[in-house]
């Protein structure tokens, strides 16, 4: 009993962990930055705890995959060179935190708790999104601001969109920004959604009308927030989806055909995009320059030239009271709080090192998460084991989270970086395929199960 105890409670960080870091901006919305950095503080503190107290038997410092510390370490050291010390500070043990409460839950949760309270996670938020929406419209018929947000006398005069919680727009067919206040951050939850959701409607490991449900939920946010980098990360997650299944079927030994043509599809998307970029964004009912992007982009880079090896210091979100962030670009009316482009920030920040750095990350967690898909299980010498539906979401995820940092900087905040350092972390020391005799289906939450290796903490 004390042992299931335990695996509800753990189960319960994880949700709140992924709703407070999915939710992020409407979080801030509701306590304002004060009581958002005490929650923030708070929740990494109980994860800490939580840690020393299970001691996971698996858990070595070297399992963790070297880039993390590497990434870490230059962004610390940073701080010496930075021309905006404080927010350096600040930015790194942001970092810090985030990074400490992935590992924890890669170490204390099992690939299936991860899926099942990421699951829980973005049906809160998703669900609560259209609830606030529908209030808004209902009740308070007119875009809604933070309350805690005051603006200046010329925003005033004419508010930028971009400062709206909610823009009342639910019943005019949208784009609606839900509690994160961003039709891009509602559209890529709503994404992440449609995976998990897909995934565990699949495997089934909810109920048809439960997993059909939020599948239309998740389908009806991407409807709704008519994100073009969204639209074009699903496309991705489409492609590949088909190529993993593609591989499942050739097996290891005659993937050679997929690798080519996965190469050449590729190839074929990156030349498109450079010499039809017009065209192909008018199709996503974008400008050419992606809504200004493109500005920023060119501002971003001849900053980063300036200091191209080391970069002018760690800060993940930009301070736009000091420079060179103040006056590097606006747009909407507000400064810009990123690059929107999670390489860019990175050659920005910590220069060509920190990308050096970056790169291997993001390119071996999706290396590790394809052949955790693709390759079929096998226990000991035995025959092959039929392939888990489950096996596919990690790698799923991360493709989308790969394609949007071409768009944006999530990737090293919040959701984004705890996602990647998760998966980076679980996929090196938990690789271990699971095999669909062993996926559960639909297990209570009263009967949770308990990992092999969990080892109660003695007193």
């Amino acid at each position: 009993m004390a042992n299931t105890k335990t695996r509800l409670g753990v189960s319960a960080y994880a949700i709140v962990v992924f709703v407070f870091t999915l939710g992020s901006n409407g979080v801030r919305n509701v306590l304002g930055w004060p009581g958002f950095i005490i929650a923030a503080v708070v929740i990494a503190a109980i994860g800490a705890v939580m840690f020393l107290r299970l001691k996971p038997e698996r858990f070595r410092w070297y399992r963790l995959p070297a880039p993390i510390y590497l990434f870490l370490i230059l962004a610390m050291l940073s701080i010496i060179w930075s021309q905006y010390t404080l927010e350096s500070l600040l930015g790194t043990v942001a970092q810090l935190l985030t990074t400490l409460v992935a590992v924890t839950l890669a170490f204390v949760l099992t690939w299936h708790e991860v899926l099942r309270t990421l699951g829980t996670a973005l049906r809160y938020v998703i669900g609560l999104s259209f609830v606030f929406e529908l209030v808004v419209s209902l009740f308070v018929r007119e875009p809604l601001l933070p309350w805690w947000l005051e603006l200046t006398a010329a925003q005033e005069e004419k508010t930028p969109k971009l400062l709206y919680w909610s823009r009342d727009l639910l019943f005019e067919g949208g784009p609606i920004q839900g509690l994160v206040g961003s039709s891009t951050l509602l559209g890529f939850i709503g994404l992440i959604g449609l995976i998990i959701f897909t995934i565990q409607l699949r495997a089934k490991l909810v109920t048809r009308f439960a997993g059909w449900f939020w599948v239309l939920m998740a389908v009806a946010t991407l409807a709704l927030t008519r994100s073009a980098t969204v639209t074009v990360a699903l496309a991705a997650v489409v492609v590949a989806l088909a190529f993993a299944l593609w591989a499942r079927r050739t097996g290891p030994e005659r993937r050679v055909p997929v690798y080519i043509t996965g190469a050449a599809v590729l190839a074929a998307l990156t030349i498109a995009v450079v010499f039809a970029r017009g065209w192909i964004f008018s199709l996503l009912g974008k400008s050419s320059d992606l809504t200004g992007r493109v500005d920023t982009w060119e501002a971003v880079i001849a900053l980063a030239q300036q200091r191209p090896w080391f970069g002018w210091g760690w800060i993940s979100y930009w301070a736009p009271w000091v420079e060179p962030f103040e006056t590097l670009d606006v747009q909407g009316g507000i400064p810009v709080m990123s690059a929107h482009n999670a390489w860019l920030d990175v050659w920005l920040q910590l220069g060509i090192v920190g990308l050096l750095i970056f790169a291997p990350l993001v390119a071996l967690t999706l290396w590790r998460v394809w052949f955790r898909a693709v390759d079929q299980p096998r226990r000991g010498f035995g025959p092959p084991l039929p392939y888990a539906t489950s096996a596919l979401w990690p790698f799923l995820l991360m493709v989308a989270l790969v394609v949007q940092s071409l768009a944006e900087s999530r990737m090293l905040i919040e959701s984004g970086w705890l996602l990647l350092i998760l998966l980076a972390a679980k996929s090196r020391f938990d690789f271990e395929l699971p095999s669909l005799d062993a996926e559960p289906q639909r297990v209570p939450w009263r009967q949770v199960p308990i990992p092999r290796d969990y080892a109660p903490a003695r007193s």
